[in-house]
């Protein structure tokens, strides 16, 4: 099989403490994609230094670990998936199997990770490069029950959980100030949008070029009836989408699995054993 050539790594890096990094060695030393997500991978951050924001530094890392956890009795975090928060970095790491799985079923926040700009990727190796130019395997119209599904949350979670305990002080405070969650309200429309284009195109917007538009909803400058009135016409204007799609109705998944078995047979080829 030819070689993937490599992502050089990004500086950023060096900003994470080196503690952080030893403990977990799946954010980078095991990770075939390290890469920016949420507020700052779609442009949307909101830095520390404004009184409004909520935002963290938000990293996703796509992993292989070493090769007992496939044929040994150790298994990767919980059921694939370790969560990872240390200060102002809030790191979500995905073993390679349980993120293929997540990005054939059309995971919204997943298949982001196949379409970031390049500035948004912190690591890519030669077998993330190769997970990143398959990533047409993946398109097909059942992303939208997962980009409506996952919308429809953030709508029950802007009205009806204001105060549940997945909020910090500051997002209450901001709920307080505006009667309703301007974040979720954020992600809900961006996710219909985001839904609508990848129905129509085969293609995600990660980082969005209607972020000032999507900015005035977090910022709380609609008011909820505005929000739900505009997510109305979204859900419709996707239901559409999703008749109109030219995409097939299902990802290849014989094709899916036989990229993983490939990705995972270049990698432990190439590991050196003591």
């Amino acid at each position: 099989m030819k070689k993937v050539k490599p992502m050089a790594i990004s500086n950023v890096i060096s900003n994470m403490p080196g503690a952080l990094l030893k403990k977990f060695p799946e954010i980078m030393s095991w990770s075939i994609i390290t890469a920016y997500r949420g507020s700052i991978a779609h442009g949307l951050y909101v830095p520390s230094s404004d009184s409004g924001s909520i935002d963290d530094k938000d990293i996703m890392s796509i992993c292989i670990p070493p090769i007992q956890y496939y044929f040994g009795l150790e298994e990767y975090g919980s059921r694939g998936t370790r969560e990872i928060k240390h200060h102002e970095w809030d790191i979500v790491v995905y073993e390679l199997k349980k993120c293929i799985s997540l990005l054939k079923q059309g995971n919204p926040n997943i298949l982001c990770i196949l379409w970031m700009d390049e500035d948004s990727y912190i690591k890519v190796s030669s077998e993330g490069r190769q997970l990143i130019q398959a990533r047409n395997l993946f398109a097909g119209k059942h992303v939208y029950h997962s980009f409506v599904g996952y919308a429809q949350s953030q709508l029950r979670k802007m009205t009806h959980l204001a105060f549940e305990g997945y909020m910090g002080e500051k997002r209450k405070r901001l709920v307080k100030k505006f009667g309703y969650d301007t974040k979720n309200a954020c992600h809900l429309i961006r996710l219909l949008k985001m839904g609508v284009e990848f129905l129509q195109s085969g293609r995600l917007c990660v980082k969005r070029n209607d972020a000032e538009y999507l900015l005035s909803i977090k910022r709380g400058e609609w008011t909820l009836e505005a929000v739900k009135k505009e997510s109305a016409k979204l859900f419709k204007k996707a239901e559409a989408a999703y008749k109109k799609s030219k995409l097939p109705n299902r990802p290849e998944y014989r094709k899916i699995d036989g990229l993983c078995v490939d990705i995972l047979r270049q990698h432990f080829a190439d590991v050196k054993y003591a």
